[in-house]
């Protein structure tokens, strides 16, 4: 094998490369005319080393995770070109099924060679990469491959780089983005990173019709100018406006401008100019009841094209299935852990709210209703279960703001509060005690507060001693456990 003339062979056609992807793919055409090899070319798009130009192979990886390097946990598996792209070192492999990171591409490869492909400046690129499925020299075609490497990272570099990630690549990513989002929140923020992102214009702005009025997505990190400016438009345009921005997106369908000057916007649109916008893609999200509209915007006059709608739209389309999905979630979560008749959080949840609890700082509040059996008894379950969800929602109106309340049996409630000192706990007894007796009933409260190294059952029952001995001096009334 004549390396000087595979060396010769790639190096007299890559001046001739316009493009990233033709260096790469004149790249592996010469070298597969000297070899049988499995040859690919991996670079660097965005977060993947992507093969942009292989030959030789039955299959290739059309991506391949990178190390994170964050948490190696949360690492993806390695692999052999990620691993020579996370280091910089070539690897010779004289014998795959004695590697781990191997990737298979065909079941008869032997021996695998691969090598960094770097700039001038000696910033990675991504890989060269070759199998074969016999013997092979593999020092010498080390440093052939590397001294190959080296010239197409060169040309590379003064082509700009890799090539730029397409815009459908960029919308597949964030869909996965959208789809793995835990919260309400963080899913519009990635909807809203998306939509700058895919469109390449600078502001996006979610509006969702709530259950009272409509309100506007989660802002992403700190918005641009221009975005900060559309928002507070939108706040102080108020609910109907944005919920007229809603109804026209449903009603029509998608809209976008036409990059013209001198044409003034409909009068939905006011406070999006008002905010400098001169280009706005609007998007329907979701169903016309319940729904929202995406609005994408830009401070230039310019003229999106219906391919920029389109993968907005299916953007629009991908965040309503998430959104919808973990809404669905919420819903069946807080039926698994709510009771079905007051709506309160019952024992499982409380279970694991005492357990956090801090010692001289939580307070266990036992709340037993006075006389209900005798109600049961006398009026029947219905007017029972009336007076127990009557109950609750005075007991929930008289504790502060982030005190929980939770039902525990039949006519039992407990209410967990954070307070400074024992009075403190006795005072919100208190106030529970008075909006029982304006809800025409009353309630015996017994008050307990962890001890140190205490187990949580062993305060929730020193608060039920305190509780009876409410009821044994006559009920309707509170009683705080001895310290």
């Amino acid at each position: 094998m004549d390396h000087e003339r595979v060396v010769r062979d790639v190096t007299v056609r890559l001046p001739m490369a316009s493009t990233a992807l033709e260096a790469c793919q004149w790249t592996v055409a010469a070298l597969a005319r000297h070899t049988p090899a499995t040859i690919s070319i991996l670079l660097q798009v965005h977060d993947r080393l992507r093969c942009v130009a292989a030959t030789g192979a039955w299959q290739v990886f059309s991506t391949v995770p990178l190390k994170t390097g964050s948490d190696p946990r949360h690492d993806p598996e390695p692999s052999i070109v990620a691993r020579v792209y996370d280091s910089g070192e070539p690897a010779i492999v004289p014998d795959v099924t004695a590697d781990p990171d191997y990737l298979p591409v065909r079941p008869d490869v032997t021996a695998e060679i691969c090598v960094p492909v770097r700039d001038r400046s000696g910033r990675p690129l991504g890989v060269l990469d070759l199998q074969w499925s016999g013997p092979v020299e593999t020092d010498r075609w080390r440093a052939t491959a590397q001294r190959l490497a080296d010239r197409l990272g060169a040309r590379l570099g003064a082509l700009g780089g890799p090539p730029a990630e397409s815009r459908s690549e960029k919308l597949l990513r964030h869909a996965t983005a959208m789809t793995t989002a835990p919260t309400d929140w963080d899913l519009m923020t990635a909807a809203i990173a998306a939509a700058r992102d895919v469109s390449a214009l600078s502001a996006a702005v979610l509006i969702l019709d709530g259950r009272r009025e409509p309100r506007l997505g989660a802002p992403t990190g700190t918005p641009g100018p221009l975005e900060a400016r559309i928002r507070a438009e939108l706040a102080e345009a108020g609910a109907a406006a944005l919920g007229r921005m809603i109804a026209r997106a449903h009603r029509h369908g998608s809209a976008y401008t036409l990059g013209e000057a001198g044409h003034p916007p409909t009068e939905d649109y006011l406070p999006l100019t008002r905010a400098g916008a001169r280009t706005l893609v609007a998007v329907p999200v979701g169903p016309p009841d319940g729904g929202g509209v995406l609005l994408v915007a830009d401070e230039r006059l310019l003229r999106p094209d219906p391919t920029t709608v389109n993968l907005i739209e299916l953007l629009a389309g991908q965040a309503w299935t998430c959104l919808d999905r973990l809404r669905t979630l919420a819903r069946l979560r807080e039926q698994a852990s709510s009771d079905p008749l007051t709506g309160l959080r019952h024992t499982g949840p409380f279970g694991q709210r005492i357990a956090r609890a801090t010692p001289g700082r939580t307070a266990l509040l036992a709340i037993d209703v006075d006389g209900f059996k005798d109600v049961n008894d006398t009026y029947g379950h219905q007017a029972g279960d009336r007076l127990l969800v009557g109950l609750a929602r005075a007991l929930e109106g008289a504790l502060r703001q982030g005190d929980e309340l939770y039902r525990t049996g039949g006519d039992e409630f407990v209410a967990v509060i954070e307070v400074s000192r024992p009075e403190e706990a006795v005072r919100i007894a208190e106030r529970l005690t008075e909006a029982a007796r304006r809800a025409g009933r009353t309630i015996s409260v017994g008050v307990a507060l962890p001890r140190p190294g205490e187990a949580p059952e062993r305060t929730l029952s020193r608060a039920d001693q305190a509780l009876y001995a409410v009821k044994k001096h006559g009920r309707d009334g509170v009683h705080l456990s001895a310290a």
